[in-house]
């Protein structure tokens, strides 16, 4: 079925001048025929203006409405009928697994572990061309942020979300996000899917190497970004105001200090095939990897089937041409023949 529609709808309001112009035409049309019964009788002024017709007049009128009308549709850009049209997303499927427990908070690297993770993220998600993205935040457990989607807004939305205050449970469970990544791909697929883990990797539970293997057999690469310090650095801690309370102690009120664990996560890597980083100051980490990932084979994503407009404004330019060379070239007065020819004919 074919659908009138218009890119520029806001012209269309132009059409309120058809009203005022006929109200325009309509006055001046009175205000003539005014001035004319002053000036003689109406039957006399026909004999001292042979051939005027009115009706001419009237028409004259008309083709110019129509021909500013028909110009401001062609304004609004007027689109009929559609074209279908297939179009192709071609990428791979890529999880990003955020470590959010609260050693991320140190702030060896400024403003914290966590705002830089995020705002690389965030500059990473607007790299992405035809890629589906996925989001997963750990602790102490790990949980499915945001599925595979391609829908990059949606997915810089649950970004902002994930926080230290999301996962309940303090930790860093590598294995557990390794493995939660491993469900959330497709099952049926042994390559196309990449996993980045971004984490200071300290206080791991669990066997994060194993699954790092698991993770390889189902044709996951793994890069992992180590974010921090592997000096040690104290972890601040706020109240819900925001206030700083100082740093986290232990049970003896020691002050912890939190490490990079640089070796697991160069395991992790080496074993899925994929590589390490470490996070420095500038945002080259994820744009590095973001160059490895555009050189893998890509997969069709999705195909979908586009109604595209065509553009018909020309139909209505040339109309409004038209109309509008009909009211320049329709004479007001009619061919008459003098009285002497008359008598004589």
């Amino acid at each position: 079925m074919e659908v009138l529609k218009f890119r520029y709808p806001i012209f269309l309001h132009g059409l309120w001048g058809v009203l005022l112009l006929i109200i325009f035409f309509v006055l001046i049309y009175r205000h003539k025929q005014a001035l004319l019964e002053r000036f003689g009788h109406i039957e006399i002024l026909k004999r001292i203006m042979p051939g005027f017709d009115r009706r001419r007049m009237i028409w004259k009128n008309v083709f110019f409405i129509l021909s500013y009308a028909f110009f401001v549709i062609a304004l609004a850009d007027p689109q009929i009928g559609t074209r279908l049209e297939e179009v192709k997303r071609e990428g791979v499927d890529i999880i990003v697994a955020l470590d959010v427990s609260n050693s991320m908070l140190a702030e060896d690297i400024k403003p914290s572990r966590l705002e830089k993770a995020r705002h690389e993220l965030d500059n990473f998600i607007d790299l992405l061309q035809g890629d589906r993205i996925g989001l997963i935040a750990f602790a102490g457990m790990a949980h499915l942020v945001c599925p595979l989607t391609l829908d990059y807004g949606a997915a810089k939305l649950f970004l902002q979300m994930m926080d230290t205050d999301l996962i309940p449970v303090q930790g860093t469970a590598l294995e557990d996000a390794i493995r939660t990544a491993i469900r959330s791909f497709n099952q049926k697929e042994r390559k196309h899917k990449v996993l980045i883990l971004i984490t200071d990797g300290e206080d791991h539970e669990g066997d994060p190497v194993k699954a790092a293997e698991e993770a390889a057999k189902e044709g996951i690469i793994i890069y992992t970004i180590g974010i921090g310090s592997p000096q040690g650095v104290p972890i601040p801690v706020y109240d819900q105001y925001g206030r700083s309370l100082g740093f986290k102690k232990d049970r003896n009120g020691n002050v912890v200090t939190t490490k990079l664990d640089v070796k697991t996560l160069q395991k992790i890597a080496f074993i899925s095939n994929g590589k390490y980083y470490i996070a420095s100051s500038g945002q080259a980490e994820l744009r590095k990897i973001y160059d490895e990932i555009r050189k893998m084979e890509k997969k069709e994503l999705s195909s979908r089937k586009f109604a595209q407009y065509e553009d018909r404004y020309q139909i209505f330019v040339i109309l409004g041409l038209i109309f509008l060379m009909l009211e320049f070239f329709l004479p007001v007065r009619t061919k008459v023949r003098s009285e002497y020819a008359l008598a004589n004919y």
